[in-house]
């Protein structure tokens, strides 16, 4: 059943970090090393998906022939892209940790150490969930995370709800073994409904299979 549902269908999936340039040799970035995107991208492609990954700054590279990658750096980028290819996708999942904020300015040269301190400014970037959210048909589905450290479940149903998400997978750095730089992850999935399935420890690529699975039974 499952690899009957995803079977050719066109699906967009982002992983990774984005990178938020500050000058030439530094950024404002996260801890996200793509590891839960791409084992998600793998699953899906291995039941017959057409896979569109739109990846952050990453080691990884794709296994399967027939993921599409399109590398990107900034959220903005990655904005840009996920917009021009939802629209014909059936489902998005969010799963990469976006920079809310960003530089107001470039610097094209390094900047010197000069002052006892150093202000930046920094504006708001798009919003990938919730932009697809918002703009989803009715035969579209748009999956999103959250990695919180604090009121985990308040949190999550708040991004749920706001950003027009049919399913948000919620971790928790307060879970060991959970978050960025592991090879396992601890989620629950939480349905636009209210229903929330929670799954112990796992390794990433099983805890891909759970998110796949979850969409398949109770999205489509």
């Amino acid at each position: 059943m499952i690899a009957e549902y995803f079977k050719s269908k066109k699906i967009v999936i982002t992983a990774g970090p984005t990178y938020e340039k500050i000058d030439p040799v530094r950024f404002i970035g996260n801890y996200s090393t793509g590891k839960m995107g791409y084992a998600i991208a793998e699953e899906l492609a291995q039941l017959g998906a057409e896979v569109h990954l739109v990846s952050g700054p990453t080691s990884l590279t794709p296994q399967h022939p027939s993921i599409q990658l399109y590398q990107v750096e900034s959220a903005v980028q990655m904005y840009d892209t996920c917009v021009k290819i939802f629209p014909d996708c059936q489902i998005a999942i969010m799963s990469a940790a976006v920079a809310d904020y960003r530089p107001d300015r470039y610097n094209e040269v390094k900047i010197k150490k000069s002052e006892e301190n150093l202000t930046i400014h920094l504006v708001k970037n798009p919003d990938i969930l919730s932009t697809l959210g918002h703009s989803k048909k009715a035969n579209q589905i748009v999956v999103g995370f959250a990695l919180e450290t604090h009121n985990e479940l308040e949190n999550a149903l708040d991004k749920l709800r706001r950003k027009k998400a049919d399913a948000i997978v919620l971790n928790s750095l307060n879970d060991p073994g959970a978050g960025f730089k592991h090879s396992t992850n601890k989620i629950s999935i939480i349905l636009e409904k209210g229903t929330i399935f929670e799954f112990p420890l796992k390794e990433k690529q099983e805890v891909a299979k759970d998110i796949i699975k979850c969409i398949a039974e109770n999205l489509a």
